[in-house]
C-alpha cells in the first residue's frame, strides 16, 4: 500500500475545512445542532439527518502525522494526543475529540479510523458485499448509523427510489439460486439474509450518487424490524492510494 504524503504544518491561522453543502433531497433533513440531530425522528420520506458543519483545523496534518499505513487503522484518544501537531492540527484534533466524547455520552461506541484501503470481495463475486458496494445497515433492534468524514473522499448515498436491490435482478438471482442449490423459497430467503446479499443495491440507470461531504455529522436510518422509514442506502467511496480517509463511524 502507498503511504500518506507528508505535509508541512501551516504556521498561520487555523484552516477552514472546505465542506460541501449537504445535498437537497426529500430523504435528507438538515438540523441546526447535535441535540436536534439526536432527537429528530426519522419520519415520512426522511432517512438521513445531517448537522452541517465547517470546522476549523487541518485534518490532513493529523493524517500526515500518523505516517504511512495499510488497510484500516483504528485510533484512540491516546494516539491522537501523542501526535506532534501545529496549531491547525491541534484545532482539528480537538474537534475530533469533541465528536468522540459527545457520541460516547449518548452510550454509543464510535470508532475513528484512518483508512488507506478497504478489504474487497473477489472480482467475480455474484454480489459484492464489501463496503464499497451500495448497501444498508441491518440491526435486530432500533438503531442508527452515525458518521463523519473529516479528510479524504466522503461517503456516498442513493435515494431509495433510485436504487434496485441486487437480488431482484433476474440474472443475479439465478446465479445465487445456483449457489444456494435449491428452490426460490423461504430457505433461499434465509440464505440471502445470512450472506447479507439482500442488503446490497445498484443504482438505476442515469442515477448519480450524492456525497455526504466533509465535516458534516450524519445520523442515517438502519434496517431494523418496525423501522418507520426505509434504511439509507450508502457506500464507502473509491479512494486514491495517496489520499487516506479520516472517518468517524458508530
Amino acid at each position: 500500500m502507498n503511504s500518506c504524503k507528508p505535509r508541512v504544518a501551516p504556521t498561520g491561522p487555523a484552516v477552514l475545512l472546505r465542506a460541501m453543502a449537504p445535498p437537497s433531497h426529500p430523504r435528507i433533513q438538515t438540523v441546526t445542532g447535535f441535540e436536534a440531530l439526536l432527537a429528530t425522528p426519522f419520519a415520512g420520506r426522511v432517512n438521513a439527518l445531517c448537522w452541517p458543519r465547517t470546522p476549523a483545523g487541518d485534518f490532513g496534518e493529523i493524517v500526515a502525522a500518523l505516517g504511512p499505513g495499510e488497510g484500516i487503522r483504528s485510533l484512540d484518544e491516546a494516539q491522537l494526543l501523542a501526535l506532534t501537531l501545529g496549531a491547525s492540527g491541534r484545532t482539528a484534533r480537538d474537534f475530533l475529540l469533541a465528536d468522540l466524547q459527545r457520541l460516547r455520552a449518548q452510550g454509543l461506541d464510535p470508532e475513528l479510523n484512518c483508512i488507506h484501503a478497504y478489504p474487497r470481495d473477489d472480482a467475480d463475486a455474484v454480489v459484492p458485499t464489501d463496503v464499497l458496494s451500495f448497501h444498508t445497515d441491518h440491526t435486530p433492534i432500533e438503531a442508527a448509523t452515525w458518521l463523519c468524514t473529516y479528510h479524504g473522499p466522503a461517503s456516498e448515498g442513493l435515494p431509495n427510489e433510485a436504487a434496485r436491490r441486487r437480488t431482484e435482478d433476474p440474472a443475479i438471482r439465478a446465479r445465487l439460486l445456483a449457489e444456494y442449490g435449491g428452490a426460490d423459497d423461504a430457505g433461499f430467503a434465509d440464505f440471502l439474509r445470512a450472506h447479507c446479499y439482500d442488503l446490497h443495491y445498484t443504482p438505476l440507470p442515469g442515477t448519480r450518487p450524492w456525497s455526504f461531504g466533509q465535516g458534516h455529522l450524519w445520523r442515517i436510518a438502519c434496517d431494523w424490524p418496525g423501522s418507520p422509514v426505509p434504511p439509507c442506502i450508502h457506500r464507502a467511496p473509491a479512494q486514491h492510494a495517496d489520499e487516506p480517509r479520516l472517518l468517524l463511524i458508530s
